[in-house]
């Protein structure tokens, strides 16, 4: 077809002549720009993974040396004698107090993190939301040793009488078996004290997921009949299951790695303590042993046996966060 110029109304037609409507300047940079990120951020993963790697290679080429000279297995034993020439160590008894605080912890912080964020994102008022979750959010600003220090002296005491109640009509049972620990430097307090510490992590997380639900979503539950609570029964909490999970996660491994609180709070056994799997015990988690044991980094012995330590704690909290990405991944197949 012809114009009334002469010039076909084809030649003038975006993509003629094999061209894209996007070719030219504009496009050569659109795609520079596309490469460009997308290097920057592979690069950024790389470094990432490259870091964790590192790090995992440095602790064991550390900790073998110390470990091939030990004497006691390093899994099962209960014995920390790292020095002389016949060094004995394991880390069942680290393992289990480390373990036992942070799934206290957990237990205790999820739930009421969700309930705090339920109630922020579907309950509060407007006026009272921001106030709610900004408060909530300041605990976590709130240094650790200051949580040690109120959980001795200040949350400790108030905590002895449940503790005792514990002690008198579940004493039967291993994990509230009596011990001669005192109530202020027990594993029980450490969970609590670290449960008010992860709590804004959990909460701050899920309140984050819960705002994100589709309003479609939520309006057709109600529409259907279902009360408020049947909403955020099918509709809120669903849409927000994976970064639940996430943030509690993330708790986990914070208090996995908390170290000054724990000093404070749980009392350090002497050598030889009988083994005991009570919330009432003392002992010492992996971070809080290795922060308490580094003026005996003298020697190459000594400074593995502890790096064998914190590879534990390392390998534990890298298993932690793998089974959470699986479990996420399996929740999102599922939902798709």
């Amino acid at each position: 077809m012809q114009s009334v110029t002469g010039v076909s109304i084809a030649d003038k037609t975006p993509g003629s002549h094999g061209e894209s409507p996007l070719s030219g300047d504009g496009a050569s940079t659109g795609r520079l720009g596309d490469r460009l990120f997308g290097g920057a951020a592979i690069g950024a993963g790389a470094v990432v993974v490259g870091l964790v790697t590192l790090i995992g290679v440095f602790l064991l080429s550390q900790a073998i040396p110390s470990l091939m000279k030990n004497e006691a297995n390093f899994l099962t034993s209960t014995e920390w004698s790292v020095g002389g020439d016949h060094p004995r160590f394991g880390i069942l008894r680290l393992l289990w107090v480390t373990v036992l605080s942070s799934l206290l912890a957990l237990t205790i912080a999820v739930p009421i993190g969700i309930a705090v964020a339920l109630f922020i994102t579907n309950y509060a008022p407007k006026w009272l939301s921001k106030p709610a979750a900004s408060t909530v959010d300041l605990l976590a600003a709130v240094p650790s040793i200051i949580f040690g220090l109120w959980g001795l002296r200040v949350f400790g005491p108030r905590t002895e009488g449940i503790q005792n109640f514990l002690r008198e009509k579940a004493g039967w049972f291993p994990l509230f078996k009596e011990t001669t620990v005192g109530s202020f430097t027990t594993i029980f307090l450490a969970g609590l004290v670290l449960a008010i510490m992860i709590l804004p992590i959990i909460t701050a997380l899920s309140r984050e997921v819960f705002a994100q639900t589709p309003t479609t979503h939520k309006e057709g539950a109600l529409a259907l009949g279902a009360t408020k609570w049947e909403m955020i029964r099918t509709a809120v909490l669903p849409f927000g299951k994976p970064g639940v999970i996430s943030a509690a996660m993330l708790g986990l491994g914070r208090a996995l790695g908390e170290t000054v609180a724990v000093m404070i709070l749980i009392s350090s056994l002497a050598q030889g303590t009988d083994f005991s799997f009570s919330f009432f015990d003392g002992g010492e988690t992996f971070a809080s042993k290795i922060a308490l044991g580094a003026g005996e980094f003298d020697t190459p012995q000594k400074t593995g046996a502890y790096i064998a330590a914190g590879l534990v704690l390392f390998i534990l909290t890298f298993i932690v966060n793998a089974i959470a990405r699986i479990v996420i991944e399996r929740r999102k197949a599922f939902t798709e």
